[in-house]
């Protein structure tokens, strides 16, 4: 079960499921383009459909072929990224992050991970990764991996050991839409920072 972070790639590019580490919590992955793994994660995790899930990349650069970023969105990946925080923004390549991952908007939720292990996994894919708590709906986020297996291991093919996560707590989501910031979610990045 425990996977090098080429074959949590591999298994990626199969259309299968992983738990990825991030500096936050562990996460449920699978490829952002692939409808048929991503309808996977809304499944083991109970998850409503009508909530978007956020798109990993390893380099910002990636983020910026997913995602259109004026002047706001720009200076926070640069002030933040790689790091506990997501950027929504709207969609520049729907086919990179499909419909389902981005629950039918014209916005994509993306995020640079600061775990090397993840950026490891992010980067030997080549592509976004969803990748939402790996824990079933309602029960807390997993921090460490024995306990990202117990919530959601029997959904996957890989599953990367990075040792405890260090924040611990779910990215800080900011919405850049339409010349606003908004922040959506409160996380390991605070508003006044």
């Amino acid at each position: 079960m425990r996977a090098t972070p080429q074959e949590a790639a591999d298994a990626l590019k199969a259309g299968a499921l992983i738990l990825l580490p991030t500096e936050t919590v562990y996460g449920l992955g699978a490829d952002a383009g692939d409808p048929k793994a991503v309808a996977a994660i809304f499944e083991a995790k109970g998850r409503p459909r009508f909530n978007p899930l956020i798109s990993h990349v390893a380099e910002a650069a990636a983020a910026a072929e997913i995602a259109v970023f004026g002047a706001t969105a720009q200076a926070l990946a640069d002030a933040f990224w790689p790091g506990p925080l997501t950027i929504v923004a709207p969609v520049r390549s729907a086919a990179r992050v499909c419909d389902l991952a981005r629950a039918g908007l014209d916005s994509v939720a993306i995020r640079v991970p600061a775990h090397p292990m993840a950026r490891a996994v992010l980067a030997a894919f080549g592509g976004p990764v969803v990748a939402p708590s790996a824990n079933r709906s309602g029960r807390p986020s997993p921090t460490t991996f024995d306990d990202a297996l117990e919530e959601t291991g029997f959904a996957v093919a890989a599953a990367v050991d990075g040792g405890p996560c260090q924040v611990g707590l779910e990215s800080t989501v900011v919405s850049v839409l339409d010349g606003r910031v908004a922040l959506l979610r409160p996380g390991a990045v605070t508003r006044a920072q």
